[in-house]
C-alpha cells in the first residue's frame, strides 16, 4: 500500500513539474528528463508520502514500471509544422537519446486526442543509443492554429514527458 501511495504521489509531482516546465525550442540544448537510478529513493521508506492535490491529474496516470529509471534527452520537446493546406496528413520524428545507465523503455505514447497518432521504438533504447518517436497529425477537422500534444510514458522519474507541435491550418 505505501509503495503504491509513493507511485501516485511521485506520479502526480511528476505530471505537475511537466505540464508547469517551459518549453525548450532550442535544438542545440536537449532538455533532459528524469534521474539515474542509483540516486533514487527506496519506494518502502518510512516516511509518508505527500499527495497534492491536482485538478485533472487523473487523466494523465502514467502506466506502471518495473524497470529502473534512466534520463533521456529529447531533441526538441516542440515542433512547428507552420502552414499546412486543409485536410493534409503530416508527421515529425522527436529523436530521443537515453543519456542514463539503465535501459530506457517507452512503454506508451498517448496522444492529446484522435487527429494524431503515435509510433515508437518499442525495444528497450540501451545507455547512450537513440530511439525515435513519430506523431502523425491529420488536420482534416481543424481550421486555423492549432497546438497538439502526446505523453510520454517511460522509465523516467518525471514521465509522463510532454511533446507538441504547432500547425497553421489553411484551407
Amino acid at each position: 500500500m505505501k509503495k503504491t501511495l509513493s507511485i501516485i504521489a511521485l506520479s502526480v509531482i511528476g505530471f505537475g513539474l511537466v505540464s508547469c516546465k517551459k518549453e525548450n525550442k532550442e535544438v542545440q540544448n536537449p532538455e533532459v528528463i528524469g534521474v539515474d537510478s542509483t540516486n533514487a529513493p527506496v519506494a518502502d521508506s518510512t516516511v509518508a508520502p505527500v499527495t497534492p492535490t491536482v485538478a485533472g491529474a487523473e487523466a494523465a496516470a502514467p502506466v506502471k514500471s518495473n524497470q529502473p529509471t534512466t534520463t533521456i534527452a529529447l531533441s526538441e520537446s516542440n515542433f512547428d509544422f507552420g502552414n499546412i493546406k486543409k485536410g493534409a496528413k503530416v508527421n515529425h520524428v522527436y529523436e530521443v537519446t537515453n543519456t542514463g545507465t539503465n535501459p530506457l523503455i517507452i512503454s506508451e505514447v498517448k496522444p492529446g486526442c484522435g487527429c494524431t497518432a503515435p509510433e515508437f521504438t518499442k525495444e528497450p533504447i540501451m545507455p547512450g543509443k537513440k530511439g525515435k518517436i513519430t506523431l502523425s497529425f491529420d488536420s482534416s477537422n481543424f481550421d486555423g492554429s492549432v497546438q497538439k500534444y502526446a505523453d510520454v510514458f517511460a522509465n523516467v522519474e518525471n514521465a509522463p514527458v510532454k511533446l507538441t507541435f504547432n500547425a497553421n491550418i489553411q484551407p
